[in-house]
């Protein structure tokens, strides 16, 4: 095969059992790879109704056929899951270095299976694949798990590891690879845990074939211009990074605001992109091929020691920052570095600390509850809450089961901001039509990088925010082709100088496969589809394409975005309509054969 390798890796860590399989040449046209591939395959074999910590759950590592080729910022891999978080499939994708390294060994999926009985890792050098044990590790940090893993194999390895809160089950942990970066969402880390998998190392020695090689380096050449005279992707990412959009957001007036209270944040230009780069950053790093190089290498005076890490990024910033009404930019990155080394996802963890100080300002949480007072501002609350949540220490234990948990526990489920039981991002849809309808129909939950309908309303300002005409196909268009970006194991931000027909030459001359722009889209919205027959066949509906309730009913109180609601039920109709669903969201028998799913 050409630009995909051509082989799975199976491990079952019930049976010890490593095989390798031969990949499916029909699937990998219709599903591409990475998330589109790795869903197809959860799909196929999760018993349905099984719990996300059972040992039959499937964990899935799977890179993209242009993944650690030269095509721009090809760096990603999608880890994918039944989630613990939301009971819905769970698709979570990093770059930096590893992802490649998979290809470069030799495969476009590892898929984990059943659980071990004692703490262990994988080791993949090539196809000599190796379980050992990880007594070692186990109870360790992200770093010093990475640094004890290479010294037992080999310096040139890439690591993908959990940390303490993965190991304790917090169902919104996550998955670090390469130190820093994360498949953050949905609780994989947890599902990691659950197998007592404490890390997958992998060395890779070879290549990947392409098929056209002169057309594919012509597709990266005009790719590469695109990106490098593009104003986001070829100035204000690199010069910024993704804080860049403390100000614009919050200048928009949906700066989500204590606990999405307010849209707009007074501290915000003390944790804006401008006072990071100013203040803590120590240089730019971009993942594989990426001339973009949106990280922050940021250090900080912490307690008298110099500490430097990754990060923190434009939605970590919010969540430990404006979602808590916390301005100290130190103590964000503090509390950033923590969530990276704990193995946690920061946007969960400080909205659901939100959703807890808002309980506490209503007097429904207490001091007896929660040992500590809890109140919108609290720096230091919230740097001791990271800790007890990744713990499951006293308080922190209820945290670590996500904000809708706790709003139901204590009888107030309207005051978490999630749906699907995951929470919502750093933009407040009352001011950003799109991205609301985005966040009631994303199928792993309450998420941004699904439908990205903010490239549009506010970083390009193409269409007009505040009004809900047209959002359902705009909407549409955006989770199509964000299924392919996804797939083809390039990232997402290529796409705001980048559109379908910069990456159909580089899949068609990396494949040999003759897509066109119509079948490329159609594999995205198959991919979408095949999620929303996922969630459907676990129980979801109609029901939960919905919002919390004050993004409907309350309207925001001031700001450019004043007096505005989230107007879901018209949307949501167009939305069912165009997508060929029917009226409870269900994809008719017409839509499922012409997608090939009948």
């Amino acid at each position: 095969m050409y630009g995909w390798m051509g082989t799975i890796l199976r491990v079952n860590l019930s049976t010890g059992a490593i095989t390798k399989e031969k990949l499916d040449e029909n699937l990998a046209r219709d599903y591409i790879g990475a998330r589109g591939l790795a869903s197809k395959t959860l799909y196929d074999e999760l018993p349905p109704r099984t719990d996300p910590f059972d040992p039959a759950n499937l964990l899935i590592f799977a890179a993209g056929p242009l993944t650690g080729t030269a095509a721009t910022s090809a760096s990603r891999y999608n880890v994918v899951t039944k989630s613990p978080l939301t009971g819905a499939i769970a698709a979570s994708n990093s770059g930096g270095y590893l992802p490649a390294e998979i290809r470069y060994a030799g495969y476009d999926m590892i898929i984990v299976e059943g659980r071990s009985e004692e703490p262990v890792y994988l080791w993949i050098k090539d196809d000599q694949v190796e379980i050992r044990s990880a007594k070692a590790m186990w109870g360790k940090g992200t770093r010093e798990t990475d640094a004890l893993i290479r010294d037992e194999t080999d310096d040139e390895a890439k690591i993908i590891s959990i940390g303490i809160a993965g190991e304790k089950l917090v169902r919104f942990a996550g998955v670090i690879n390469d130190r820093e970066r994360a498949a953050g969402r949905s609780g994989v880390g947890a599902v990691m845990g659950s197998k007592n998998l404490k890390a997958v190392a992998v060395r890779g020695t070879g290549g990947i074939k392409i098929k056209d090689g002169a057309a594919f380096r012509e597709a990266v050449l005009r790719n590469l211009a695109k990106i490098k005279s593009g104003p986001v992707t070829g100035e204000g990412l690199p010069t910024y990074g993704t804080a860049i959009l403390v100000n614009v957001i919050n200048s928009h007036g949906i700066l989500p605001t204590n606990n999405f209270q307010l849209g707009e944040f007074a501290g915000a230009e003390a944790i804006s992109g401008e006072t990071l780069t100013r203040d803590l950053l120590v240089r730019n790093r971009g993942c594989l091929a990426c001339p973009i190089g949106c990280g922050r290498v940021t250090e900080i005076n912490w307690e008298g020691n110099r500490e430097r890490g990754e990060g923190p990024e434009y939605e970590s910033i919010w969540a430990l920052g404006a979602a808590c009404g916390i301005s100290d930019l130190e103590l964000i990155t503090k509390v950033n570095f923590l969530c990276n080394e704990y193995g946690m996802d920061p946007i969960t963890l400080g909205a659901t600390v939100a959703c807890a100080m808002e309980l506490f300002a209503e007097g429904v949480l207490t001091v007896e509850e929660t040992g500590m007072p809890l109140h919108f501002g609290d720096g230091q609350g919230l740097l001791e809450l990271t800790r007890k949540t990744a713990m499951r220490e006293g308080f922190g234990d209820v945290l670590a089961e996500g904000s809708a948990r706790l709003a139901e526990k204590y009888g107030r489920p309207e005051l978490s901001m999630s749906s699907k039981k995951q929470e919502y991002p750093a933009y407040d849809p009352r001011g950003s039509q799109g991205i609301g309808l985005g966040y009631a129909t994303s199928n792993r939950g309450g998420c941004h990088v699904r439908g990205y309908t903010i490239g549009a309303e506010i970083v390009a300002a193409a269409v007009d925010p505040l009004t809900s005409a047209g959002k359902a196909k705009l909407l549409i268009d955006v989770q199509d082709f964000t299924c392919v970006v996804d797939s083809v194991g390039m990232c997402l931000f290529t796409t705001f100088s980048l559109g379908v027909d910069d990456v159909l030459p580089l899949l068609n001359a990396a494949t040999g496969v003759d897509y066109t722009t119509e079948s490329l889209l159609q594999a995205g919205e198959r991919i979408w589809n095949l999620e929303r027959l996922f969630n459907l066949r676990e129980g979801l509906g109609r029901e939960d394409d919905s919002l919390a309730p004050r993004l409907l009913q309350e309207p925001l109180p001031a700001g450019p975005a004043k007096g505005n609601v989230v107007e879901l039920e018209s949307m949501l109709n167009e939305y069912y309509q165009l997508r060929g669903w029917d009226n409870e969201g269900r994809p008719t028998g017409e839509k499922l054969q012409a997608l090939g799913l009948g």
